[in-house]
């Protein structure tokens, strides 16, 4: 919160004008108070010490000029002006479904395309400090490895353990996505959203692709879809007699399916062909899906005007203590 001081009647501040004015008043009448004395020498004055009451004589008008300076600022009205910021963040619900498949051991991405979808999602959850964030990994069957939770390093402590071969080998594309249907659709977030990314095309579970679009679609759920893969072939490292080799295979992905199950739900389905490609894409789907801030400004005024005509009253009764005790000898 910031503070500041205003004033609510700055015209008063002409009024100091008046200060010069006391000035001259005060060596006016203390000019035509004065004696003359002609004398034929100083000698008799050399040791003559100036008492207490000369040296100070000139605290009364001082105190006036204060007291009269402090009645000006209190007549100013200064106020103290206090200004901040409510902000109110509402964050989105998002589900990760991951394909862990043996196929995405595919050296196209590199390192590899698990390896490098794991880097960019943990970029993306970076990038998402308020949002609920959970994580589904599907190969031949699926498998929630993280409900959606706000603690993100819990999550991406789970994201690091994921390797291919967690789970039975296959692509159950469709129990994939109804997995993270299930752990997303009951989320209070007004904005619910599935990125589901896979290198391959459905050949197992009993939930078809389709039919789990569906479903999200009757949730409100959007499913963001990533076809993981180079166009043609790609390098597939398999153990043979003399250790790793590599024989490039054929890059196959149901994108039809994946476009029809994005199109239905009001989100888009997007193709990595690289490592940066994916980055991108995960980078386009941050600016879609912001998270929701509300920022109301507020400013409060307080009278600050009382210490002010308290410090003027103080400086004029100590102006009439010194004239009237101690210096009331003096003019």
């Amino acid at each position: 919160m910031m503070k500041d001081i205003v004033f609510a009647k700055p015209e008063f501040f002409y009024l100091f004008a008046l200060l010069p004015v006391m000035l001259l008043w005060h060596w006016k009448v203390l000019r035509s108070k004065r004696n003359s004395l002609i004398i034929s020498t100083t000698v008799p004055f050399e040791k003559y010490k100036r008492t207490t009451r000369q040296n100070f004589g000139w605290m009364p008008l001082f105190l006036r000029m204060l007291a009269v300076s402090a009645l000006i600022v209190a007549l100013a009205r200064p106020q103290s002006s206090s200004k901040g910021q409510n902000v109110t963040t509402e964050g989105i619900s998002i589900v990760l479904a991951m394909d862990i498949s043996s196929s995405m051991l595919a050296e196209d991405l590199k390192p590899n395309r698990i390896e490098a979808a794991k880097k960019v999602a943990l970029e993306f959850i970076d990038g998402r400090p308020n949002d609920l964030i959970g994580l589904v990994i599907f190969s031949g069957e699926s498998f929630t490895q993280c409900p959606i939770t706000s603690d993100h390093a819990v999550l991406k402590n789970m994201m690091s353990q994921i390797k291919s071969g967690l789970l039975e080998d296959g692509t159950a594309l469709g129990e994939g996505l109804a997995t993270a249907i299930s752990r997303i659709k009951d989320s209070k977030s007004k904005s619910r959203v599935i990125v589901l990314m896979t290198d391959g095309v459905s050949n197992a579970g009993a939930i078809s692709p389709v039919t789990a679009g569906e479903i999200a679609k009757t949730f409100g759920i959007r499913v963001y879809s990533i076809g993981v893969g180079t166009m043609g072939t790609a390098p597939y490292p398999f153990r043979g007699p003399f250790g790793i080799e590599y024989q490039n295979v054929p890059v196959q992905i149901d994108e039809a399916v994946l476009k029809q199950i994005s199109s239905q739900t009001d989100a888009r389905y997007f193709r990595a062909t690289s490592t940066n490609k994916l980055k991108a894409i995960y980078a386009e789907i941050d600016k879609m899906e912001k998270t929701k801030t509300e920022v109301t400004e507020f400013r409060r005024h307080s009278e600050e005007y009382f210490p002010w005509a308290l410090l003027a009253g103080a400086f004029l009764v100590a102006e009439l203590l010194l004239r009237y005790t101690m210096l009331k000898s003096l003019p």
